[in-house]
């Protein structure tokens, strides 16, 4: 009986421990099956998307967007900063974005793994056949309407209107606060009317800004409290040249500098499509004979350290940036801090000033500049090419329509144009400080 108790007992324990061993071996199998799928589910889920991008076509102007375009196999998403697109089902995608000197792509997948990449962008900006108008002269009804004609008679494509001038006097109503501040800002014309007047007719339109050759703002601020602005000499009073007693800022001052490049932004923000700056150097004269407080470097370097500050902010309120230079700058680049290489590296164009009279006997090889335009042009063009090659600056010089020394007429003209032709190059700027050109010596387009 007790056996049989026992052997009952027995069997009684038996079929739950039977039925629990049995539910654990499934449930042991499951768990390893599921821990074997998540395993390699794992493995398979850090495998990012794959990116591809083709490089993007150059832009013709920094107000227009760059379409960024590529391939990201097994991405839910392509992102460029705030901007993202969903590819197509073969990975494809399109992504338009506002102008940047470069942007990065991420793509990302339904798990989140990403991957990403750089896209720098390029530009292609178009050629420029102008000519200088001084803020006076658009103001003025005779020699606006004659620069307007050489437009419509498809002669120039361009108009190169001031900004800032020789006097630091700016020609419309800046609200750059030390504009303001010092009286620099003007009503001679209305630049808003002006550009959409010159846009209208299909125009492109630089402004000019005479950097550190400034009067005003130099007189302003010796007289309030702020010498450092100003160039002086070694006793300490304000650098004296042939340009005025007080004429020249300092270009190694910071608030000097972010003065020019508030202007610059305004303007392309105002709609310039670029900006030029001029007198975008220290004065000529014996450095010895100057003093510019704060200076760390050479006056070379900080010069073209000034254009690089300014780049990026032009170029993101919408306008490329061109710098006036010496025709002697690329042999004689101390002489007044223009280091042609340097500079180029941070412009769009570099714009020399080759004038024929400019240039001393012998220059180039050529005995006679003035009465030989088209070979001195020519000659120092070739040189200004090979001192900015590589950097992604492009030539547009400065040609002469004014009587010095002889008279320049349609002929006298025409040479220089056709000796930048010859050198390869397709862009100029005519200088004329009464803003009346030769209409002859400029074949319609």
């Amino acid at each position: 009986m007790e056996w049989q108790l026992r052997s009952a007992g027995r069997r009684r324990w038996t079929a739950p421990v039977l039925g629990i061993a049995l539910a654990s071996l499934v449930v042991i199998s499951v768990a390893g099956f599921a821990l074997s799928r998540s395993a390699e589910s794992a493995v398979a889920d850090t495998v990012p998307p794959t990116l591809r991008m083709t490089p993007t076509d150059p832009v013709s102007s920094y107000r227009a967007p760059v379409v960024v375009r590529g391939t990201a196999v097994d991405a839910a998403r392509v992102s460029i900063g705030p901007d993202s697109v969903v590819p197509a089902a073969d990975g494809t995608f399109e992504l338009s974005v506002r102008w940047a000197p470069a942007f990065e792509v991420v793509a990302t997948d339904a798990d989140g793994n990403q991957t990403s990449g750089t896209v720098v962008t390029t530009q292609s900006l178009p050629r420029m056949r102008a000519v200088h108008v001084t803020a006076h002269a658009w103001s003025h009804e005779g020699l606006r309407e004659a620069v307007l004609d050489l437009a419509r008679e498809g002669r120039i494509d361009t108009v190169q209107l001031d900004i800032k001038d020789e006097d630091g006097v700016i020609g419309y109503a800046s609200q750059v606060p030390l504009a303001l501040e010092s009286g620099a800002a003007a009503t001679i014309y209305d630049a808003p009317a002006a550009l959409r007047q010159l846009h209208d007719m299909g125009l492109q339109v630089v402004g000019r800004i005479v950097a550190f050759r400034d009067p005003t703002l130099a007189d302003w601020a010796w007289h309030n409290g702020r010498p450092d602005w100003v160039v002086q000499n070694p006793a300490g009073q304000p650098y004296s040249s042939h340009y005025g007693p007080i004429a020249f800022t300092n270009f190694a001052d910071p608030d000097v500098r972010g003065y020019n490049i508030a202007l610059a932004v305004e303007a392309a923000q105002l709609g310039f499509d670029g900006i030029m700056y001029d007198y975008v150097r220290r004065p000529d004269g014996s450095l010895n004979s100057m003093r510019f407080a704060g200076l760390t470097d050479t006056p070379t370097a900080a010069v073209a350290g000034f254009l690089a500050e300014s780049r990026y902010p032009v170029h993101a309120a919408g306008a490329h940036l061109s710098a006036a230079v010496y025709g002697i700058a690329s042999t004689r680049p101390d002489q007044i801090a223009q280091d042609i290489p340097l500079m180029a590296r941070s412009v769009d164009f570099v714009a020399p000033m080759i004038y024929p009279s400019h240039w001393g006997p012998g220059e180039y090889g050529v005995a006679n500049p003035n009465a030989q335009p088209y070979d001195i042009i020519f000659r120092s063009l070739r040189d200004f090419t090979a001192a900015t090659a590589g950097t992604g600056a492009k030539v547009a010089p400065w040609l002469q329509d004014f009587s010095l020394g002889m008279t320049y007429g349609d002929a006298e003209l025409r040479a220089q144009i056709d000796a930048t032709r010859d050198a390869g190059i397709d862009s100029f700027f005519l200088w004329n400080a009464a803003t009346r050109y030769h209409g002859g010596g400029l074949q319609p387009a």
